[in-house]
């Protein structure tokens, strides 16, 4: 559950310095429409808000974060699936309200998106979703993947998807527990975890 005050507050754009916009400008392929000020600019999302703290580390992260979410080897629908899981058993509100609209913008079903609080065991699940949740639970759990859900994996995936796979669960789990830590609100749009 989210408290119901941040601990460290997205920075407000007003206060972002012209090393931080250019950063985001960088990164982000929206980045006008949020930076421009006006009444009817977009909110900017938390987390670029609290990213904003640290310009350094959100370029970093952004520009790794994007070739994730960008070029990604392994399909986007797949992806999500390991990140709404991560966001689910990590308790992570943000995350998960986030991911549930991407998930859904690229097809993934309500009933998948409600599987995924059951985990590999839910009966609507193929057998790479199945694999890729046992594989999420495995990191979360163990923090490392065993032979069995290893050998199920090789069969659907390179190796360099599995290295992407495995970079996705980390990845996730690292935004969650900053997320979760510093308190991060639900964007305006996001819906709360249920």
């Amino acid at each position: 559950m989210t408290p119901a005050a941040p601990r460290l507050a997205p920075l407000p754009v007003r206060e972002w310095g012209e090393t931080t916009r250019a950063m985001f400008r960088g990164h982000v392929k929206s980045a006008d429409r949020y930076l421009t000020g006006e009444p009817d600019a977009p909110p900017m999302p938390g987390i670029l808000g609290v990213l904003a703290h640290h310009t350094e580390l959100a370029s970093a992260w952004l520009a790794y974060n994007g070739l994730l979410l960008e070029r990604p080897t392994v399909d986007p629908r797949e992806r999500e699936l390991v990140i709404l899981r991560v966001a689910w058993r990590s308790e992570s509100d943000y995350e998960w309200a986030q991911h549930v609209r991407t998930a859904t913008a690229l097809g993934v079903t309500a009933e998948q998106i409600e599987a995924v609080r059951y985990g590999p065991q839910a009966a609507v699940w193929s057998p790479v979703q199945r694999a890729l949740l046992a594989m999420t639970d495995q990191l979360l759990d163990r923090h490392r993947v065993d032979d069995a859900t290893w050998t199920q994996l090789e069969r659907y995936f390179d190796s360099r998807q599995l290295i992407e796979l495995l970079f996705v669960a980390g990845s996730y789990l690292c935004l969650a527990m900053v997320f979760n830590s510093v308190a991060l609100q639900p964007d305006p749009e996001q819906e709360e975890r249920s």
